[in-house]
């Protein structure tokens, strides 16, 4: 049996809301990326916000970038499945599809951040797996932000403050690593995603499998 095939028996099952949090600069969105790319078959969520378009970034596939009137009037209009105000930007998930890909036995990433993965916890119960990902050191942290050269010293520093207020949230996650090499936690990160998807609880068509099994057993019983 393959570990990263989704539904290795053919079983109709529900599919996973997948969450990864980090501080900023922790390593979720390297993680989601990775994912992606390993298994193409993910349905990747992609967030509504009000921040600036960052250099490289692409409009609809990195976020949907919106001015600040829009995201109120999503809001008004209750299109988020969750969302959260984050150093002076607007961050918001969306709900159209979401339920119905969920229903398909496909799996959704989302890389939001605690307040997300609260609000989504909240909605979706047993439906949502959490994995946080935690630096190494506050040192590493805020070597990574300032290499990454997209912020001021100022905006780092309030990164810096917000990651410890985000740390101390690590106990309202399912699973928790320490990303002090990448693919390693990368490795982990898979591991928990196979495993999630087999859970019996899941595995909404084993129901038919089992009294199928039942029927044909040698003793008739």
């Amino acid at each position: 049996m393959d570990a990263s095939d989704p539904d290795p028996h053919g079983f109709k099952r529900r599919g996973v809301l997948f969450v990864l949090s980090s501080p900023s600069g922790a390593g979720k969105s390297t993680i989601a990326r990775k994912l992606r790319e390993d298994q193409p078959e993910l349905v990747v969520s992609v967030s509504y916000t009000t921040r600036p378009m960052r250099p490289g970034e692409v409009d609809g596939v990195d976020y949907h970038f919106v001015d600040l009137e829009t995201f109120r009037a999503m809001v008004a209009n209750h299109e988020f499945l969750e969302w959260a105000h984050v150093f002076g930007h607007r961050y918001g998930t969306p709900k159209a599809q979401v339920w119905n890909v969920l229903e398909q036995g496909r799996d959704i990433l989302f890389d939001i951040d605690w307040q997300g993965a609260q609000q989504l916890h909240q909605l979706a119960g047993g439906d949502i797996v959490r994995v946080f990902i935690l630096p190494p050191s506050m040192t590493e942290l805020r070597i990574r932000l300032e290499r990454r050269a997209t912020d001021s010293p100022e905006v780092i520093d309030a990164r810096m403050d917000r990651a410890a207020n985000e740390v101390s949230h690590w106990d309202g996650y399912d699973y928790v690593l320490v990303n002090d090499n990448v693919e390693q936690c990368f490795d982990c990160v898979k591991t928990i995603l196979a495993a999630e998807r087999l859970k019996r609880s899941r595995q909404t068509g084993i129901i038919g499998f089992i009294r199928k099994l039942i029927r044909t057993s040698p003793t008739g019983e």
